[in-house]
This record gives C-alpha cells, sequence and structure tokens, in this order.
C-alpha cells in the first residue's frame, strides 16, 4: 500500500464531524474552490480522490449583531468555511473504481489532488481507437476522449441555451466522427454546417489544446431543396409519393374541404401522365372547380411549387448515404412542415435500410430537434425518431440530439441518450427536464450549469466515472453559427 507522504504544500482542510465513506464534511483552510479535485489518505485503502461538491461560510453573524454593525457598531463576526466533498474512489489492483469499505478518519488532512491520480482514477488521457478528443478536463490538462461506438450506438445529445456554443460543439462532434469515418447525415435548418469545409482561422487556443486548422471539403456532400450553388446538391421528391393528405399537411392545412378537391384532382392528373407534377394537379383544378375554396388551394399549391421539391426523379438515398462522409441537409428557408416531411421520409428511408443492411452504420444528427420530436403535440416524424431512438441501436443507426430548448423535446427521446453534452442553461423548465432524463447528476451539478462559461460543459458518458466538466477544445474548422452584428461599427 502507497504510504502517507507530506503534502502540507497542497494541503485545503481537514475531515470534521460524523465521517463516513462516502460524502465528507471539511474546514476550508487553504484556497480551494467548487468543483475541485482533492484527495485524501484512507488507512486501509491509500489516496482516495474526491471532489468539492460545494462550499458554505458559516458565522455567527445574527440579526442582533447585523442591526448594531448596520448601526456603525464593530461588531466581531467568527466565521468557518466549510465544504462537502463526494468520495469518488481508487483503481483497485484489478484496475476496477471502488469506495473505501470503511470511514475515513476525523482530522484527516484535505489536499489538492495531482493530475497523475485525477487520470488514473477517473481513467482519462489515455487516447484510444475510435475515440473523439472533445477538450481537456475542465482546469486541467487532462485530454477527454469518447468512445465513438458508444456515441453513435447509444445516441448523444447537446443541450445549450442560445448563443451557449451548442453548434460550436456539434462541429468538433462532426470533425471527430469524419476522423473515424463514420458516415453522418446532418439536419442543418440554419445553413450553418457548410464551414466544416472551411478551416479555421490559428489562434492562441489552438496552441494549447494541440488542434490544427483543417478543412474536411473533400469529405462534406451537401444538399439544398433550393437551387443555391454548383456546390449544392438538390433534394427532390416524385409527386406521385405523396397522397393528398401528405401534400395538405406540408401546406400546414387540415380542413376537410380541401381533400376530396385536392384528391380528384390528383387522380385526373395521374390519368393522363403517370408522372404528373404539381402544375398538372393546378391546371386540373383550375378547369374543374370554380370557387373561392378553389382558388385558395390553388394559391396554396403555387406556394409549395415555388419551392420547387418535386421532379420526375427523386432524389435517391444512395446519393445522400456515403460511407464515412457527412452529407448536410440545408433546409434553410423552408417552412416548418416541410422540413417536418422531408425529415420524416428520409428517418423512415434510413431506419428500414439499416434494418436491411443495404446502407453503412451511421448517425442522423438533428439540429433543433424540438422541432421534429416535441414534447408537446406531434409533428410528421415523431413516430419514426422514437422508433429510432429505442431501436435505432440495434441496427447501427444512432441519432444526435441538438436543442436550445430541452424542456421541448421528447422526454424519452432524450432519456435514451447515453452521452450528454450540457452546455449554460438558465431556463427552469429546461433544467427540469434534465435533472430527469440524465443519470447522475446533482442538484449541485444542475445549479453549477447555469453558471457555465463559454467554452465548459458537463459531459455525461457510460466511460465516464461520474459528470465531468469539460473546457471544449477548439474547432479546426470555421464556426458557421456566429451571430449578425445589427449595428455597423
Amino acid at each position: 500500500m502507497e504510504s502517507k507522504i507530506d503534502e502540507n504544500k497542497n494541503k485545503v482542510g481537514l475531515l470534521f464531524g460524523d465521517v463516513g465513506t462516502t460524502n465528507l464534511q471539511m474546514t476550508v483552510t487553504g484556497s480551494v474552490e467548487e468543483g475541485e479535485f482533492v484527495k485524501i489518505f484512507h488507512e486501509n485503502a491509500g489516496w482516495i480522490l474526491g471532489v468539492i461538491e460545494y462550499l458554505e461560510r458559516k458565522t455567527d453573524l445574527s440579526i442582533d449583531k447585523a442591526l448594531l454593525l448596520n448601526a456603525g457598531v464593530d461588531v466581531k463576526i467568527q466565521d468557518v468555511l466549510i465544504g462537502e466533498i463526494n468520495i469518488i474512489g481508487y483503481r483497485d489492483n484489478n484496475k476496477i473504481l471502488q469506495r473505501p469499505k470503511t470511514p475515513f478518519k476525523a482530522g484527516e488532512p484535505v489536499y489538492i489532488a495531482d493530475d497523475d491520480l485525477i487520470r488514473e482514477t477517473l481513467g482519462l488521457g489515455e487516447k484510444k481507437e475510435h475515440s473523439a478528443y472533445i477538450g481537456f478536463l475542465h482546469n486541467h490538462e487532462i485530454p477527454i476522449y469518447l468512445d465513438i461506438n458508444s456515441l453513435v450506438q447509444k445516441h448523444i445529445s447537446i443541450l445549450a441555451k442560445t448563443g451557449g456554443g451548442k453548434s460550436y460543439f456539434t462541429g468538433i462532434l462532426v470533425e471527430e466522427l469524419l476522423k473515424n469515418n463514420v458516415t453522418t447525415i446532418i439536419i442543418d435548418p440554419h445553413g450553418e454546417y457548410y464551414s466544416l469545409s472551411i478551416p479555421a482561422e490559428k489562434n492562441a487556443s489552438m496552441e494549447r489544446f494541440k488542434v490544427e486548422p483543417r478543412s474536411y471539403k473533400d469529405k462534406i456532400i451537401l444538399f439544398s431543396i433550393f437551387n443555391k450553388n454548383k456546390e449544392y446538391n438538390n433534394i427532390k421528391f416524385t409527386l406521385a409519393q405523396f397522397s393528398p393528405r401528405d401534400i395538405l399537411t406540408m401546406l400546414d392545412s387540415n380542413d376537410r374541404i380541401y381533400f376530396n378537391m385536392l384528391r380528384n384532382a390528383m387522380e385526373r392528373a395521374k390519368a393522363k401522365n403517370k408522372l404528373f407534377e404539381l402544375s398538372d394537379v393546378i391546371n386540373e383544378l383550375q378547369k374543374e372547380e370554380d370557387s373561392m375554396t378553389a382558388t385558395v388551394l390553388i394559391n396554396q399549391l403555387k406556394s409549395l411549387e415555388s419551392l420547387n421539391i418535386f421532379a420526375n426523379e427523386g432524389t435517391k438515398i444512395s446519393d445522400i448515404v456515403k460511407k464515412g462522409k457527412a452529407s448536410i441537409i440545408d433546409l434553410k428557408g423552408v417552412p416548418p412542415k416541410v422540413q417536418e416531411m422531408l425529415v420524416s421520409r428520409l428517418s423512415y428511408s434510413l431506419f428500414e435500410l439499416r434494418k436491411r443492411n443495404e446502407i453503412p452504420p451511421l448517425i442522423l444528427i438533428l439540429e433543433e430537434a424540438h422541432n421534429y420530436i416535441p414534447q408537446q403535440g406531434k409533428s410528421l416524424s415523431s413516430d419514426i425518431l422514437r422508433t429510432i431512438a429505442s431501436e435505432g441501436r440495434k441496427f447501427g443507426l444512432g441519432l444526435g440530439i441538438i436543442s436550445q430548448r430541452p424542456a421541448k423535446v421528447d422526454k424519452n427521446v432524450l432519456s435514451q441518450c447515453n452521452t450528454q453534452i450540457i452546455l449554460k442553461i438558465t431556463n427552469p423548465n429546461d433544467l427540469k427536464t434534465i435533472g430527469e432524463s440524465v443519470e447522475g447528476l446533482t442538484k449541485h451539478s444542475l445549479d453549477d450549469i447555469q453558471r457555465l462559461p463559454i467554452g465548459v460543459a458537463l459531459v455525461t458518458n457510460p466511460d465516464l466515472s461520474f459528470p465531468l466538466f469539460v473546457d471544449i477544445r477548439p474547432r479546426e474548422t470555421k464556426h458557421g453559427g456566429e451571430g449578425v452584428n445589427v449595428t455597423d461599427n
């Protein structure tokens, strides 16, 4: 057993009170902050790693003394700084994480933990095959790696308030996926992930994290509903794939008065040409119908036609899914119901083809996931995404759930994400949802999430001993989600 040595220079406190094996109290005698790792010597197990859960200053300042102090009377205040330590444990001879089976001794000194003990106890710092490098343990130079197979097979959620860094971290995740040749599909409602093809500008932070600017242009395939430019491939559907109800749903219209009118027009157009187009349906309506209702429906169909999403030949899944590459589906400017329909059709096809092993294993990343799998109500894509969340891992189809409003995401889906990247969140409902959906979080962790600085995340993962705060590494590529200045300097 390791012997106890003189660590006075790193001593920050002493254990006091009733002393157990898991949660300990210490009087603070040195400089220490909440979240810092500490070590305590145990007579049977040697050095044990713990973390400062919270700090509190106890004083004898009563109301009467406070009133005297307010009146200008010199009042002596006695205080003591108290800390609560959560014991993480130690590695036994078989490298298994254990906690002591007998209590610590009262009066035992508490020291700042050294990086070697943190690495050994938490199992950090060693790059493994097929791992994603996401940054350093907060306030330490210890790299954090997450297992790629675990990320994809068991789903991942990335949650943050607006401007909290969720899209930035998603870019980091995709960089790591592409390094490991993971097939990736990204639903991009804001058109921001094209920047994965553009190297970031080198900065001082990159030197600390040992990151270099890089482009993934050769691994990126861009898709759009609209004819953007030659770099983008157009996504098209054949009109015959859609029922009258599907069309009305994309028009965001549930009025029954339109259904028979549209169904009859589509049947007449199809009878004349199996490869009929929306313009043919509009012509049939104009010829056969003469009413205000028909005029409203025709105008709605013309608006849908202007999106130019229908063609004689639709886009094949084999054109979208390319092994080891990221296909970015840019939906910027596409109406919400059309987005839902596209996500629904794409998700269903991916799931069915993976079940038959006709496409490679992959991860489907959903930005603004609350729009596609809402907690309240139901979107067109709700059912298939719930199915993928519960069954996708069996077939090699993972989900990446990205949202700024966790409370609005289907809780059953969120709870099935075994890896969570949680950045700054302040909304009480969102914090409540995270507390209910993520295992291992304490009340103090939820309090800390509200105060996280930009660039720090709370990370939970099956391979981590407990939730860790991580300094997120810089992106190798340009961040495409930066805000637009509304003033001109």
